[in-house]
């Protein structure tokens, strides 16, 4: 599982979006900035917003697809 090599530090979270992602920001390492509630669908930004800092969230499925989440910063 992916989720678990990010943990063990074999591929950082960054990397991991940049080959795995099929969202445009995968090229930029999954950074999708900073965001607002109501702008994301639901599943997505429950799970963003209920996440601790630099942790990432168990997979999270969406009509996109599924998703692992890494929030770097809060404002």
């Amino acid at each position: 599982m992916l989720k678990v090599k990010i943990e063990n530090n074999e591929i950082t979270f960054e990397d991991a979006a940049k080959e795995y992602s099929k969202c445009p920001s995968g090229a930029q390492g999954g950074d999708l900035g900073y965001f607002s509630k109501g702008v994301m669908v639901k599943p997505f930004e429950d799970a963003a917003f209920e996440a601790e800092k630099d942790v990432v969230t168990e997979p999270v499925e969406t009509q996109f697809g599924w998703h692992l989440i890494k929030v770097t910063d809060k404002k």
